[in-house]
Order: structure tokens, then C-alpha cells, then sequence
């Protein structure tokens, strides 16, 4: 299978479902879904399982059960491949990767990590070193540093975080369309790599499989 691009159309389709996230909108564009987002994101994820591992592509429908957004459909189309997500959308194409929710144990051995002056310098260049590629840093953070840490400790920012990912987006181009995209994603997806090593390394998932990547917000 060779990722061709995504459709044409995949843009004016979300920008419609975001004006009319409805049934009747998503029954009458459906064909344009499955043939020009999620056929191509299949295509995608195919084209770099030998480097990446196999692939997931998720569901359109939201769970409104407990959501006040009571809108049925997401806005885009997520994928993940280990510890790395692609999405598609009106806005263009994002990938990320890290974790993008922990448990309170993970967090625990999150923190014990970074407080280690073996391991957390390393985060901390990894970090650093997306921030200044243009990656934009994100995760829950405490609003003030954890508890008994150090208000001077030199790695308190990383301390605060409860989850830890970063991402990057581009906008609509003909790229979105070509299949020059996958080699991009892959690129991405290789600069992300040491963050999730480091954080597989030091954090882990938990037996309860309750560690979430980024693509699982949604």
C-alpha cells in the first residue's frame, strides 16, 4: 500500500463538519471520509509500519456520555503508531508524540526521573532542544511546584508537568495532497523519538495499560 496523499477534498469536508457537525451532514459526506481521509491515513500508517510499527487509526465518533460538547463527530482524523499520532483537519496535519495523560504512579516516577541528576539533565536537553526547533511543549502542569520540591530545584518547570508530549503542525499546501507528506510525518515522528524513549525508559506504562499518547484526547 502507498500513501498517496490525502484527498482533495479532506479540508472543505472538515470545515463543513465544523460548521454542521451533524448526522445528516456526516451521512450525506461520508464517501468523501472514508475515500479521501481515512483510506489515505490507512495508506499512511501502512507506508511506515516497518520503521514505526503497525498502526491505529480512530474512531470519528466522540463519547458524549459525560462531555457537555454534545457534538457526535471529531473534527479530525488521529492516528497512532507506538508513541506517535498524526492528525489531519481543516487546520492541516499535526503530529506529536510523549504522554499525553499519567497515572499517579507515572507521575511519581516522572518526577523521581527529572529529580535525578542522571536522567532529568537529559530530558531537559531533549526538551529544550524541540522548543528551539519549533515544537510547541505540552502536558497538564501544576500551577505551583509539587510538594517538598525545592523552589529553586533547576529543573522545577519539567517538575510541574503531569504529562508531558510535544507537537508540531503545518497548515493546508499542496503537500497535504502528495505523497511527499509520509516522509515528512516520518521525519517528525524520528525527531520526536527520544523523547518517547526517555519517558518509556523512566515512566512506563502502567499493567492497567492507563498511559495515554496524544492522539487519545480525542
Amino acid at each position: 500500500m502507498t500513501f498517496p496523499g490525502f484527498g482533495d477534498a479532506v479540508v472543505d469536508f472538515y470545515e463543513g463538519l465544523e460548521a454542521d457537525n451533524t448526522k445528516a451532514y456526516w451521512t450525506d459526506n461520508k464517501a468523501i471520509y472514508d475515500e479521501q481521509v481515512r483510506a489515505p491515513m490507512v495508506a499512511l500508517l501502512a507506508d511506515l509500519e516497518g520503521e514505526f510499527g503497525a498502526g491505529k487509526v480512530f474512531r470519528p465518533y466522540r463519547d458524549v456520555r459525560f462531555a457537555a460538547d454534545k457534538t457526535p463527530y471529531k473534527t479530525q482524523c488521529g492516528a497512532t503508531a507506538g508513541p506517535h499520532y498524526v492528525q489531519v483537519s481543516a487546520d492541516g496535519v499535526m503530529v506529536a508524540g510523549g504522554y499525553y495523560r499519567m497515572t499517579s504512579a507515572q507521575v511519581a516516577r516522572f518526577r523521581a526521573a527529572v529529580d535525578d541528576d542522571r536522567h532529568g539533565p537529559a530530558l531537559e536537553a531533549i526538551v529544550d532542544g524541540l522548543r528551539e526547533e519549533g515544537f510547541t511543549i505540552g502536558g497538564e502542569q501544576l500551577k505551583s511546584r509539587p510538594r517538598g520540591v525545592d523552589p529553586g530545584h533547576p529543573r522545577l518547570a519539567l517538575l510541574r508537568h503531569k504529562s508531558l508530549f510535544a507537537w508540531y503542525a503545518w497548515p493546508p499546501s499542496d503537500e497535504l495532497h502528495e505523497p511527499v507528506l509520509a516522509d515528512r510525518v516520518a521525519g517528525t515522528w524520528r525527531r520526536l523519538a527520544p523523547l518517547g524513549r526517555w519517558l518509556d525508559d523512566h515512566v512506563g506504562v502502567d499493567l492497567d495499560d492507563a498511559a495515554e499518547r496524544p492522539g487519545r484526547r480525542r
